[in-house]
């Protein structure tokens, strides 16, 4: 069985087994209650299926927000760290791509809210022959204003929650096909508003 564990957008978590069938799945729209819910979302699906075993752990990657996504990084890291499993990193645009590709043909964009009037985008355009989203524009981050002329016509998806299946979908299809599709490094779109202060100036004597 695969957890799959997002906190991109809201926090989402779920098993799937080695088949794709989902098993288990518990959300919390809330995009900033994160660390609040995310041990209890855990607790939710792995009392759902009892003592099925879990062999990987995939960790929803980003874009989002700094903090809300480190916490559901750290979560997926922890749990497989206590449980001796991999972790397999996605981009969490892929799991909205995928659900979107349900109905979806022609190329459409995966949009997400950034916050301060910003969104991130990425350009997909159906499956490859691994059944994983093809990436046809790269995610960037674009003023939600301008966000319709930067699209130029292609068809663009608002997602506010994420499903945890479909990016374990992914994670699954990535398995199979030995295939990387997202570094150690979470996808943040701006770097943290707190940041580490410099050294200490000398003063003179």
């Amino acid at each position: 069985m695969i957890l799959a564990v997002d906190t991109s957008l809201g926090t989402a978590v779920a098993l799937i087994d080695a088949d794709g069938e989902r098993r288990a799945e518990a959300g919390a729209v809330d995009p900033l209650g994160h660390a609040e819910v995310i041990g209890d979302l855990l607790v939710d699906v792995l009392r759902e299926v009892g003592d099925a075993k879990i062999t990987h752990v995939v960790a929803g990657m980003g874009p989002g927000p700094f903090t809300g996504l480190r916490i559901g990084i750290a979560a997926a890291r922890a749990f497989a760290l206590g449980r001796g499993l991999p972790v397999v990193p996605i981009p969490s645009h892929f799991g909205a791509a995928l659900t979107a590709l349900e109905s979806e043909t022609a190329p459409f964009a995966i949009v997400t809210d950034a916050r301060r009037r910003e969104v991130a985008i990425t350009v997909f355009d159906g499956l490859d022959d691994d059944g994983i989203p093809v990436v046809v524009a790269d995610t960037v981050l674009v003023r939600a204003a301008d966000a319709d002329a930067h699209l130029d016509g292609i068809r663009r998806i608002d997602v506010t929650t994420l499903s945890a299946s479909d990016l374990a979908r992914v994670g699954v299809r990535a398995l199979a096909a030995g295939r990387t599709l997202a570094g150690e490094e979470p996808l943040y779109m701006r770097h943290p508003d707190v940041t580490l202060p410099g050294a200490p100036k000398k003063v003179g004597t």
